[in-house]
């Protein structure tokens, strides 16, 4: 009997499921019809909008439209292309191309290359980019992204033109000496490319603005040139979810990463890694050499800016990769004028996991950023003027140009030997300062540049702060019974006090 009873039980529950998933089934039928009806209608309305083209072209375009990969382009994009709510062939502009005409011509070039093509030439279109400074790096970046047809292009530096900047920051001229970078940038930028949108924002990035400001924008260009301003974009860019193409150039050395890229949450591992991951500490802020102090050659740094450039443009058009293959892993690319050779990739980890600004126990927030709590010179460091000698071991430019000529005193410059030959004063000896007082005093005493002879001897350098490092090492080492000074501001004040005609480089 109790057989019987569940075999019932088996059948009457058997009939249930068939029943539920009969009833599934017609669900799912009645959801499969809707679908198509509303595919076909707006196949239509497409097919109204692009002309007539074949169904596979507008099947891929269609696809690359509705991928919203970056965060303020989707609703552009169906702005731009006549679409209102629901896309139906009632509410769409008909328009028979995508692009202006002359925007085909315009890119045409790049429209051709399979790697960009007309969905790479949308997604440009309907971008935006933010490029924080218009120096260097930033002039050949902002010029290349605005002919490949971004957008919208933001500006942001709040430097004025200079003339030691023409040799490299190419789009600015003699004529825009004094005028503010952004402003002679969105001269030249307009001139070459009329029909994208700039926004100028004429001011030095600060924690307090930058969310708001990059949240404006798809992708950043880090185009600054010192740690404290690294740091604070980098933050910016993981808190707001951009991706972040850095550069750096010094001498004739560059430095190229794309960081948080792909830009996932804080705490999520499979995220590009951030500028703190890389660097997690900064260097010693004496060690910080500007253009200014250390040079640069021009192509240098604007190789490291049309390098920025094309990793933009490549994030920008990349196409969606599938779910189960990994992003590519991070690089950060070297490059060495004199070198052979002259390119070099390292490979990156990924997110530190002890990161402050992109782990799951970041102390990097919001509101740490924005209420001012984050300072970053104070994470940096600043360098302070050196001041290691008493004043009565110090002499003012106008001073020693009153000294006699008539052997008693002795120059010594400490510049290295290619400042030396731009510009020398007459008599003087020069011996490069090289940062360490043992070798230093050995080669000036094996030279002949310090002997005990009787007579006074001065140091001077470009900025006055070698100059005191040096005459600091003769003091501290007892060397010679005779009276040692260093030239106040070196030769930067030599051109002030004395000698107005003494080369400014």
């Amino acid at each position: 009997m109790d057989s019987f009873q569940t075999a019932d039980n088996k059948v009457h529950n058997l009939r249930r499921q068939v029943e539920a998933t009969e009833n599934q089934l017609r669900e799912l039928k009645s959801q499969l019809q809707q679908a198509e009806q509303q595919a076909e209608e707006s196949r239509n309305a497409h097919s109204a909008y692009l002309g007539g083209f074949p169904a596979e072209w507008i099947d891929e375009t269609l696809q690359v439209l509705r991928q919203n990969e970056f965060p303020n382009t989707a609703q552009t994009i169906r702005q731009d292309h006549g679409f209102q709510q629901s896309p139906s062939a009632a509410n769409v502009t008909k328009r028979r191309w995508p692009l202006d005409k002359d925007e085909y011509i315009r890119y045409g070039r790049q429209l051709i290359m399979p790697e960009i093509g007309l969905h790479g030439q949308l997604r440009l279109k309907n971008s935006k980019v933010l490029v924080v400074g218009c120096g260097g790096l930033g002039c050949p970046a902002a010029a290349y992204l605005a002919g490949a047809g971004v957008g919208t292009l933001g500006l942001i530096d709040g430097d004025t033109v200079e003339v030691s900047n023409l040799h490299r920051q190419i789009i600015h001229s003699t004529t825009k000496v004094g005028m503010t970078k952004v402003d002679s940038a969105y001269e030249y930028l307009a001139a070459l490319n009329p029909s994208i949108t700039y926004n100028r924002y004429p001011f030095h990035l600060s924690p307090d603005k930058a969310l708001e400001i990059f949240e404006q924008y798809d992708l950043i260009l880090d185009c600054t040139d010192h740690p404290t301003s690294r740091y604070l974009i980098s933050d910016a860019a993981v808190l707001t979810g951009r991706p972040l193409v850095s550069a750096s150039a010094l001498k004739t050395e560059g430095q190229l990463i794309v960081l948080n890229n792909p830009p996932k949450p804080p705490g999520d591992l499979s995220g590009g890694p951030c500028y703190r991951c890389v660097f997690p500490t900064p260097p010693p802020a004496d060690s910080v050499v500007s253009c200014g102090e250390g040079g640069i050659v021009g192509p240098v740094v604007g190789l490291m800016g049309v390098l920025q450039a094309l990793e933009a443009i490549k994030v920008l058009t990349a196409k969606v990769q599938p779910i189960d293959q990994d992003p590519p892993k991070p690089t950060l690319l070297m490059f060495s004028a004199y070198n052979t050779p002259q390119f070099r990739s390292v490979r990156l980890r990924s997110r530190r996991k002890e990161c402050a600004a992109c782990s799951s126990q970041a102390s990097i927030t919001r509101q740490a950023l924005t209420n001012g709590s984050l300072d970053y010179v104070a994470f940096c460091g600043a360098a302070l003027p050196i001041n290691v000698l008493p004043p009565q071991a110090r002499v003012a430019a106008a001073d020693f140009a009153r000294l006699p000529q008539d052997g008693s005193n002795k120059l010594i410059d400490v510049r290295d030997e290619t400042q030396y030959a731009i510009c020398a004063l007459r008599g003087s000896i020069n011996v490069p300062w090289t940062g360490n007082a043992d070798s230093w005093i050995t080669r000036a005493t094996q030279s002949g540049a310090l002997a005990q002879d009787g007579r006074h001897y001065y140091i001077v350098c470009r900025l006055g702060n070698d100059s005191q490092l040096a005459a600091q090492a003769i003091m501290d080492r007892a060397l010679l019974p005779i009276l040692v000074k260093d030239i106040k501001g070196g030769f930067k004040a030599w051109r002030e006090e004395v000698d107005p005609s003494w080369p400014d480089y």
